[in-house]
Formats: structure tokens, sequence, C-alpha cells
């Protein structure tokens, strides 16, 4: 399993290395925000149409000048941002490592938790950004550090961290993340999710197999199985996000997760974009921001619905 995460990893050198953050100017992508269908157990698949009312109402309802706003969270990135908000979390202890809590301005315990799980790079502030982005939408974030404070900035870097992981203190430190959640005082979550990227996006389903109770999974662009009894033990439902690009994920293996999670009646839905790995990371290579924003908007509905009882979209 690990020589195979290194070896995915390794296929999408181009997109997950870094390069000076861009602009949050037009990038090329879809060309318009991605439909897709209702939870269900259908992969949906994120093509060049409009999203229609439901992603209307959605950008109008944040605020333009939050990290809710795809835009206003890209111009957060880049290296020249001297206006850019500064990160409101605080570092907090976690069975024997640091972590990133960032709490909602509003709100009072219980509040929704969700574990934040880092790309191959490490706990930066990229990730951090994206903590206080889900801590805008009313989260308590806890973003784990699964490398003891290493941060890569090459590629060859990254993978060697990933190579020395030791899978089972990772999972030790992320069942200490959601019962931190379950527990603090600041938070006491009734509900807990889990989201992460890349490296991360293989974790957050990890979690969802080693905590029962986990109430919600999102995976941007990481590894899954496509073999049943290696998910078994999922009782989360699940959001992935892909993109058609992506030659560290083909479409065959996809196709098989799906497959998978059919035959074991996991809720799921998968999104598949025209674009390529680390599609969202404003710093990425391949960042595209029309695929970003769209999987954001169904990041949040996903949440809201699973860990807040909103109810579905239309």
């Amino acid at each position: 399993m690990k020589r195979s995460l290194i070896f995915s990893c390794a296929l999408a050198l181009a997109a997950c290395s870094k390069s000076p953050a861009p602009s949050p100017g037009p990038q090329p992508g879809l060309g318009a925000e991605a439909a897709a269908p209702p939870l269900g157990a259908a992969s949906a698949v994120a093509t060049a149409s409009s999203s229609g009312a439901a992603s209307a109402a959605a950008s109008a309802s944040a605020p333009r000048s939050t990290l809710l706003d795809e835009a206003a969270f890209a111009a957060a990135h880049a290296a020249d941002a001297k206006s850019a908000p500064a990160l409101r979390g605080a570092t907090v202890e976690l069975a024997g490592t640091r972590a990133y809590l960032s709490l909602p301005k509003q709100g009072k315990p219980p509040l929704a938790g969700l574990v934040v799980i880092h790309e191959w790079w490490g706990l930066d502030d990229h990730i951090e950004r994206w903590s206080d982005r889900l801590a805008e939408d009313g989260y308590a974030a806890l973003a784990v550090d699964l490398f003891d404070g290493k941060i890569a900035t090459r590629p060859e870097d990254a993978a060697a961290q990933v190579k020395a992981l030791d899978a089972t203190r990772a999972r030790t430190t992320l069942l200490a993340a959601s019962h931190f959640l379950r527990t603090d005082p600041r938070v006491r979550a009734e509900k807990v999710g889990a989201i992460g990227w890349c490296f991360g996006g293989k974790w957050s389903l990890e979690l969802g197999l080693t905590d029962p109770k986990l109430d919600a999974v999102v995976v941007y662009y990481g590894q899954v199985p496509s073999d049943p009894e290696k998910l078994a033990a999922l009782r989360s439902p699940v959001l992935g996000i892909f993109g058609k690009k992506d030659a560290s994920i083909p479409s065959t293996q996809l196709d098989g997760f799906e497959r998978a999670l059919d035959t074991l009646h996991i809720e799921h839905r998968v999104l598949r974009y025209d674009a390529d790995h680390a599609f969202a990371n404003p710093r990425g290579a391949h960042y595209d921001k029309v695929a970003a924003r769209d999987s954001w908007r169904h990041v949040r509905e996903f949440f809201a619905r699973r860990l807040k009882g909103a109810p579905a979209a239309p």
C-alpha cells in the first residue's frame, strides 16, 4: 500500500509541484461550473455545463471578501498578497504532535467538527487557510500533522516523507483528532467529518475506515481502493472529487471504487472534473479555479447536510 501510494504520487509530480502562486484572474478550466446529479449510488460526472440556480445561490450567499469565495481564497495564496487575511487558528497538542485548530467566530459548542488532512507537502499554511475557510463556514476545523512538523518544498522530499510514514501512528493521530473534536470544551462536536487532499485524501478515507462513528468523508484526488473487502469497515457517506486528467488515478480505478461502494450500499457521490491532479490548490501548477469553485460548492452542501442537518440542495 505504501509503495503504491508513493508510485501514484510520483505520477502526479508535475501537478503536485509547487509553482509561484497564480493571480486570482481567469484560469484554464471547465469553462462553466459542473453539474452533478443528486447524491446516490450512481456516478456524478462533472462536465462543462452550467450548474444552474443552485450554484448561483451558493455563490450569492458567500460574502465576496471572505475565504468562502474561491477568488478570495486564491488571492490569499498569492506570493505578493500583502492584504491576505492573517491566519486565525491556533496550535494545539494532539497525541504527541502539533495540530492547527480554527474555530468559527460565531457560534458556541456543540460545533460540527472536521478533521483536516494535509497533502504530501505537510501541514503548511495552505492547509491552515483551508482550515480557516472551513471555520468561516461554521465548523471547528482541526488540521493534523502526520509528518512531525516537516514541510517539504520539493517533490522528492515530499515522497520521502510519505515513504517514512508510520501508518499505525498516523491512524492513532487521526483517531485522536476525532476524539479531540468530540470532547474538547471549545467544540464538543456531535457530528465529525474528515477532508483531505492527495495524500490527505487517501487518509481521509482511512479515517472513515478506522473510526466507525465518523459522519462524513471527503476525498480530494486521493488514492482509493476498488476491492469491497478493503472498504467493508466504512460506515460514512463519501464525497469523492477527482480530475479526469489525473494520470495517477485512472478512470478505471474510480469505476472500481464506485462499484465497491455500490456493492456495500454505502452512500456516495464521485465527481470527475475536466482538470488535473491538485486542481484545488491555488499554488499548484494545475490549479483550476472553475473546478475548484464548483467542487467547493459540493463540499459545503455535503458537510452542511451530513454534519449540520441542512436539507439536500434542490
